[in-house]
């Protein structure tokens, strides 16, 4: 049976000192960090969330913050997340100085401008490889690549008063 200080069957002076379960934990947590300091409960929650990771797999972490995510959505609505965001940019403007998202702006377009480019030339790679299992000559590196006829323009009328 937990003793706490509501109980009314035993005197003050036998519940003089009782405490609750949460208030021991809560006390002996303090003692801990006091003494190890609170890197201590870092390294030993990286320790466990790498366990978990390792038992469970990824797909666990997404699965329980989607549903917490659901839940706090639920409670406080779509709002709630949008006046959070807007306090976590704020807060990274007045830290970072308000240049950083120009910066990382421009560094994610370069990063996008480069998968494009990669992606171009993986496809060209691809129809080369292709043309050349079909029996054709592959086109050389940089060689523009065949383009279809132009179509031919219809014949237009003077424009103007008619």
């Amino acid at each position: 049976m937990v003793v706490t200080r509501g109980d009314t069957d035993m005197s003050d002076k036998d519940n003089k000192g009782s405490m609750t379960v949460a208030e021991a934990g809560r006390k002996g947590g303090e003692t801990v960090r006091n003494e190890r300091g609170r890197e201590f409960y870092e390294t030993i929650g990286r320790k466990g969330g790498a366990t978990v990771k390792a038992e469970r797999g990824r797909s666990f972490y997404e699965e329980i913050g989607r549903k917490g995510g659901e839940t706090v959505k639920a409670e406080r609505g779509a709002k709630f997340y949008e006046e959070i965001g807007k306090k976590g940019g704020d807060r990274v403007k007045a830290t970072r100085g308000p240049n950083f998202y120009e910066e990382i702006g421009r560094k994610g377009g370069q990063k996008v401008k480069k998968l494009i480019e990669e992606g171009k030339r993986a496809a060209r790679a691809a129809m080369d490889a292709q043309a050349a299992a079909a029996g054709g000559a592959a086109p050389q590196e940089g060689a523009a690549a065949p383009t279809a006829p132009a179509a031919t323009p219809e014949p237009t009328t003077p424009s103007g008063n008619e």
